[in-house]
C-alpha cells in the first residue's frame, strides 16, 4: 500500500524490487495476501490520519499488516503501542532486511519497534564519511525497480539540511544525502528501458543536490545528460526551494531540450515577516523578479509552488500581501495548506498562534482565489501546441500531463483514441479549472 509523496512511491519501488529478490510475490489488488506493507506518509495532520485509517482498513483483511515508512519511522514504539492491529512497526533501518522481517511476522514472531532519533545525526553528509559508512537511508540502493507506468519518479537524493520552523522532515528523513549522478542515470536508462516516458526527478530539496559531494552545480550537469537518454521524452525535476535557485540552473530547466521548463518552488508564503519566522529567505519582490528571469527564457514555462496560511503570528496584512503575490504571480498550480503544530518543530512554541477558525478561515479565503487564478491561468494556454505523455483513461477520453504540467497540477484531456505511454502533440482548444482540453 502506498501513501504519501513521490519520494516515499521511490522508497516503496525500493521494498517491492527487494521483496522480489527475496522470493516475495506481489499479490492481485483483488486477490489475497499473506501480509500487506503498508508504507506510510507523516508530514502533516491529514496525511497521518489516512495513514492510520490505511492501516486500519487492511487489519480488516485475513494478512498480517506491517507498516512502514515516514510515520512508521517518525513514531516508531508509540506508533506500536496505539496501533495493536500492526503486527510490526518497521523503521527505515529495517528496508535492507525486509524479506527476513515479513518471514518473521508470517512466522509469528515479535519484532520490537524502534525507538525514534533524530536522523540529522545519523546519516554522512561528506564524501568521506560517505565512502566508509553504510547510507541507512530508503532510497540509496541499487535494487533494479519494476517500470509500471509511463511516467515514474526517481530520487536524486534523501534528507533535508534546512530547519524551516514549521516541517518536522529533517529529523526523521535525516541529513541530506545525495546520489551519485551515475546512478542516477543508470537507474533513468534501467526505467526508460522498461518503457517510462518520463521521469521525475524528486528528494526533500533538488536544489542542494550534489552539495555534499562538493559540486552545488552537479544538477545543472545531470539534466542534460538525462535530456539526452534514447526514449526518454523528458525529465522533470520537483521541490526546489527558491533561496537556493540558481541563475544556471535556471537557465537548464528553462532552456534544455528534453527537460521539462518546469518549476515546482516552494514559496510558502510572501511575506517577507512570515517567511523570516518559518526560518526561510525572500519575499514577494524577490519572487516576481524569479519569475520574470524564467519567462524571460521561456514564457511558456509552468510554475506550480505551495503556500501556508495561518502561521503563529501571521497578521490581516501578511495574508493580503500573498494574495496580491498570487495575483501578480500567474502561477499554474497553487496548494493552500493551513498551518497545524507538528511534533518537534520550532513553531509550536512560536507566540501569535491563531485559533483553529481563524486558519480555516483564512484556508477558504485563500483556496478560492487560488482557484480562480488557476483556472485564468489555463484560459491563458488555449491556443498553444503542447506535447502530452498519455497516463490514463477516465471516461473513455484519454488524460496525460503536458510539460507545464507536474503530477499534482490539472491535467490535459486529450481528444481522439489514444493509448497509455503514447506521446501526443495537441493544441490546447479549452480549459476547465486548472485542466485542458486539447486537439491532436
Amino acid at each position: 500500500m502506498r501513501l504519501g509523496c513521490a519520494r516515499n512511491d521511490v522508497d516503496a519501488d525500493e521494498l517491492e524490487g527487494r521483496l522480489a529478490a527475496d522470493g516475495f510475490a506481489l499479490a492481485d489488488e483483488d486477490g489475497s495476501a499473506d501480509v500487506v506493507l503498508v508504507n506510510t506518509c507523516g508530514f502533516i495532520a491529514a496525511a497521518k490520519k489516512d495513514s492510520i485509517d490505511a492501516v486500519l482498513a487492511a487489519a480488516d483483511s485475513d494478512a498480517r499488516v506491517v507498516v512502514s515508512g515516514c510515520l512508521a519511522e517518525r513514531y516508531g514504539s508509540e506508533l506500536a503501542a496505539e496501533l495493536p492491529e500492526a503486527a510490526a512497526v518497521l523503521s527505515f533501518d529495517d528496508y535492507p532486511q525486509i524479506g527476513d522481517r515479513l518471514r518473521a511476522v508470517l512466522a509469528g514472531e515479535s519484532i520490537a519497534a524502534h525507538e525514534p532519533r533524530d536522523r540529522r545525526h545519523l546519516l554522512p553528509i561528506s564524501p568521506i564519511e560517505r565512502s566508509t559508512v553504510p547510507v541507512s537511508a530508503p532510497g540509496h540502493s541499487a535494487m533494479p525497480r519494476r517500470a509500471y507506468a509511463p511516467v515514474m519518479s526517481v530520487k536524486l537524493a534523501s534528507g533535508c539540511d534546512r530547519r524551516c520552523t514549521f516541517c518536522a522532515i529533517p529529523a526523521f528523513r535525516g541529513a541530506f544525502v545525495s546520489r551519485r549522478p551515475e546512478d542516477v542515470i543508470g537507474e533513468c536508462v534501467d526505467l526508460v528501458e522498461q518503457g517510462v516516458r518520463e521521469i521525475h526527478l524528486v528528494s526533500e530539496n533538488s536544489t542542494s543536490y550534489g552539495k555534499d559531494l562538493g559540486d552545488i552545480r552537479m544538477l545543472e550537469r545531470l539534466l542534460p545528460s538525462l535530456g539526452q537518454v534514447p526514449g526518454l521524452v523528458r525529465v522533470r525535476v520537483q521541490y526546489l526551494q527558491p533561496a537556493e535557485i540558481r541563475p544556471g540552473l535556471v537557465d537548464v530547466i528553462a532552456g534544455t531540450g528534453g527537460v521539462a521548463s518546469y518549476f515546482d518552488l516552494s514559496f510558502q508564503h510572501a511575506s517577507p515577516r512570515v517567511l523570516r519566522r518559518m526560518r526561510r529567505f525572500g519575499g514577494s519582490e524577490d519572487f516576481l523578479s524569479l519569475l520574470e528571469r524564467i519567462r524571460a527564457i521561456d514564457p511558456l514555462a509552468g510554475v506550480r509552488t505551495n503556500v501556508i496560511v495561518g502561521f503563529p503570528g501571521e497578521e490581516d496584512a501578511d495574508v493580503a500581501e500573498l494574495e496580491q503575490f498570487l495575483e501578480a504571480a500567474r502561477l499554474d498550480a497553487i496548494g493552500v495548506f493551513g498551518y497545524s503544530d507538528e511534533d518537534g518543530t520550532e513553531a509550536v512554541d512560536l507566540d501569535g498562534h491563531l485559533a483553529q477558525d481563524e486558519v480555516d478561515d483564512r484556508v477558504t479565503r485563500v483556496s478560492a482565489l487560488v482557484d480562480d487564478l488557476m483556472a485564468e491561468r489555463a484560459r491563458e494556454r488555449v491556443g498553444q501546441v503542447v506535447e502530452v505523455i498519455v497516463e490514463g483513461h477516465d471516461d473513455g477520453a484519454a488524460f496525460g500531463h503536458a510539460a507545464h504540467q507536474g503530477p499534482d497540477d490539472g491535467v490535459t484531456v486529450l481528444s481522439g483514441v489514444h493509448e497509455v505511454g503514447d506521446v501526443v502533440r495537441a493544441t490546447v482548444k479549452d480549459a476547465d479549472g486548472p485542466d485542458l482540453v486539447a486537439a491532436p
